[in-house]
């Protein structure tokens, strides 16, 4: 039997390590130790505490089944209160004194790039679990998160083409919100739309008043909302209660803070995202997993696509471990190189591709409706993350650890 033992922490508040002990069976195996940096208070806390619980869940289930090679997986789990200060300080904490062979970390783009300059640093290996910006090229990173050239390039022209080509884009000002409005610019440019405007939005910012004049007064065909936290999340009532009553298009929402169950309906009428996973997708393989999820956490509010990533991101490192022999990070890339780590997941199929080191997906359409119902108006299967790598990221054969943007790609 699986036990969890708390050590040198506050229960409540988990700013320390949760230890996921083995059996009697693994006594005599020395752990292989997995880092869990995540936000389980703050700004951040309700799309990432799921992710904690996804992969206690896949930890348990390899431990019951034998482990890894024989040996038992073992959770530090830290509390990054959705700081990024805390992020550095417990990257080096769990690299250097917990000795972990793998750290799972990261909601925002800011705080792993707070972090990843330390995995480099240490020579560590870190998963991030997270849709983001896209445009990391680092070998200590594996990203089994969605990129934009996965969610924008399917989202944007579908919206163009049914609603009109005029584009308003209110995005969280930090790196993830710049750069996908970048992505988001180019994708409407090269579509023959226009940018009726764009606003950047600071983290914490809670009233929307302006924005939604100055929306309103652009009158454009559907609103691009890149807003991230609990704070940002308030802009969807005020919109409904304003009547600015215009689609909305996200890469971010409901996906992740599963807006369109916290918040009354109908305040997120006609949203569209593009997300690899949520808990409505209407498969086996995603009722089998959300079966196992609440089983498991019954409180759980809601099952999104980060928790679905951090999942399987267990079960990749547990293949790329067993492959490799071995949990070190060159021989572990070795295995990556091969261009055949896949797995089936919930959300269908999924491959880490060798050059940028990030993971293809399914992307579904998810709409939702005025009672706050999805449905799924276009699926895209097995999208690839292809603009790294033709960019010019080959992690096989060189590594810059450094991250790239449309206007800042890899130097040829």
């Amino acid at each position: 039997m699986t036990g969890t033992v708390l050590r040198g922490l506050h229960a409540a508040v988990l700013t320390g390590a949760l230890v996921l002990a083995s059996g009697a069976a693994f006594a005599a195996e020395k752990p292989i130790k997995l880092g869990v940096l995540e936000d389980q208070s703050g700004d951040f806390a309700v799309a990432t505490i799921g992710k904690v619980h996804a992969i206690q869940l896949a930890a348990d289930e390899i431990n019951k089944a034998g482990g890894i090679m024989g040996r038992p997986l073992e959770l530090v789990v830290y509390d990054t209160q959705s700081d990024n200060t805390r992020y550095q300080e417990f990257m080096r904490r769990v690299l250097q004194r917990d000795k972990a062979d793998a750290v799972f970390a990261g909601f925002s783009s800011a705080s792993r790039e707070a972090y990843r300059p330390i995995v480099d640093q240490l020579n560590g290996l870190a998963f991030y679990n997270n849709q983001y910006e896209g445009g990391v090229c680092d070998g200590h990173m594996i990203v089994t998160g969605a990129v934009p050239e996965q969610q924008f390039s399917t989202l944007i022209p579908w919206m163009m083409e049914k609603y009109g080509k005029k584009v308003y884009t209110l995005a969280a000002d930090y790196n993830f919100g710049q750069i996908s409005a970048e992505w988001v610019r180019n994708i409407v440019k090269q579509h023959g739309g226009e940018m009726a405007g764009e606003e950047f939005i600071p983290l914490g910012v809670s009233q929307f008043s302006q924005s939604i004049q100055n929306i309103q007064k652009a009158k454009p065909d559907f609103v691009v909302t890149l807003l991230v936290g609990t704070a940002q999340a308030s802009y969807y009532e005020q919109a409904a209660s304003a009547n600015v009553n215009l689609p909305m298009a996200s890469s971010v929402n409901v996906g992740q803070g599963y807006e369109h169950k916290r918040f009354k309906p109908p305040s997120l009428k006609d949203m569209y995202v593009t997300t690899n996973y949520i808990e409505e997708i209407d498969s086996p393989q995603s009722k089998a997993f959300l079966a196992k999820f609440k089983a498991k956490f019954p409180n759980e509010p809601y099952v999104n696509q980060e928790a679905e990533n951090s999942y399987l991101a267990v079960y990749l490192y547990k293949q790329m471990v067993e492959r490799a022999k071995s949990t070190n990070r060159d021989e572990i890339r070795k295995v990556i190189a091969q261009g055949d780590v896949c797995m089936d997941a919930p959300e269908g199929k999924v491959c880490i591709d060798p050059k940028s080191q990030h993971m293809s997906h399914t992307i579904y359409l998810a709409h939702v409706n005025a009672d706050h119902s999805i449905d799924f108006p276009k699926v895209w299967p097995d999208i690839k993350p292809y603009w790294l790598g033709e960019a010019g990221c080959d992690l096989t054969k060189k590594d810059p650890m450094a991250q790239y943007t449309p206007s800042n790609p890899p130097p040829k």
